[in-house]
């Protein structure tokens, strides 16, 4: 019989998060530790408005640039954020689109794109799949941003730098003295770099800093899941300076053939998003972080970190190796993510700290009876 796959199917595996994630259905009232999802509801005016524009007719198709208001208005952000004028903006399918598009449309295979270990889980999987090799540098145990080392994994292959702050699964923040040290290098070496911003409204010490502040070879990558809980809306945007300008437009000739283009009435709800205060969730995620910190500090080998709502927990000694301790975990009715779905190391696990108090509590009870 004929192989009926594409080779490429064989360089991905099915999320080792979601794998979790389907546990959850046969436990019985776990400690959900484990889905990066909200756990408030989208708020009732953006509700509202996208209720509105589908009983209005905004049914049909934007073009595949995005809505004309929702452009302007993140044309505003970023013009307030950046001063960047006149930006090139493509709305996505989420950041994760905005990811996949971006790879497809700058890495042939063999290019090389260097991230720090941890890295967001899909990155490693779309660049193999596409034939790109992913160049891995270490950020244990602090995870702050590995100026250093993203320099000496620079060879003539390198083709993108992936900076992701606040981090997914770390929930480190990168200062603006470590983004300008690396803005630097990849101006001298004239590499772009893409930044994935999706939790940068997630930052607990003050506003988010970002390399496209200093850098304008910077591919910007923001999206609504996770500020407005809009995760199952898949909304998201790129943008960039004219320096970036043919990439934007690669990835939307790209999208015309993909996504065609983002949902269009969660499009015209996010033009409401953008104008709502989301503050005192930030506010309570800051609260859940320090609860679950302070709970664990003693017990675990765990760093506070300022933004995202994710904690990169080394595994105890007891335990052979981070996957072997989640296994424990989920034997006593917890859902935690073995850190190697993120990592090329087996030495932690990851914890969503995006669930109730009450159940933040418990996790803390039980992580700590098995440590």
């Amino acid at each position: 019989m004929k192989d009926i796959l594409a080779d490429r199917t064989g360089c991905i595996d099915a999320s080792g998060i979601r794998k979790v994630f389907a546990l959850a259905a046969k436990l019985d009232d776990p400690v959900n530790f484990s889905i990066g999802q909200p756990d408030f509801d989208v708020p009732d005016n953006i509700k509202e408005a996208a209720i509105d524009a589908i009983r209005n007719g905004s049914n049909a198709y934007s073009q595949t640039a995005g809505d004309s208001q929702l452009l302007a208005k993140i044309s505003g952000l970023l013009k307030n954020d950046f001063a960047w004028s006149d930006p090139s903006m493509l709305v996505t399918s989420g950041v994760s689109g905005g990811l996949f598009l971006t790879f497809l449309a700058m890495i042939n295979p063999g290019d090389e794109v260097i991230m720090a270990d941890p890295y967001f889980v899909i990155n490693k999987h779309v660049i193999n799949m596409i034939g790109g090799k992913c160049v891995f540098v270490n950020s244990y145990p602090d995870f702050k941003l590995p100026v250093r080392g993203i320099a000496d994994a620079i060879t003539e292959k390198t083709k993108l730098i992936i900076v992701n702050s606040p981090a997914n699964p770390t929930g480190a923040v990168y200062t603006g003295d470590e983004l300008k040290q690396l803005a630097d290098i990849a101006r001298k070496n004239d590499i772009v770099i893409l930044s994935d911003q999706i939790y940068d409204n997630f930052c607990y010490e003050g506003k988010c800093p970002s390399i496209a502040e200093h850098y304008e070879k910077t591919i910007l990558l923001r999206g609504f899941s996770k500020s407005y809980a809009m995760t199952g809306w898949r909304l998201g945007y790129a943008a960039g300076t004219d320096a970036v300008k043919d990439i934007i437009e690669a990835m939307t000739k790209i999208q015309q053939y993909t996504f065609v283009c983002a949902p269009v009435p969660f499009q015209k709800a996010a033009i409401a998003a953008i104008d709502t205060d989301v503050s005192d969730y930030v506010s309570a995620y800051k609260k859940k972080r320090d609860m679950l910190y302070d709970g664990l500090k003693d017990k675990f080998e765990i760093y506070k970190q300022d933004g995202a709502f994710y904690a990169f927990i080394k595994a105890p000694d007891s335990a052979k190796n981070a996957t072997e301790f989640v296994k424990r975990a989920i034997e006593n009715n917890m859902l935690i993510i073995p850190g190697n779905v993120f990592s090329e190391q087996d030495t932690h696990f990851r914890i969503s700290y995006a669930t109730t108090d009450e159940k933040i509590e418990k996790g803390i009870e039980i992580l700590r009876k098995l440590a």
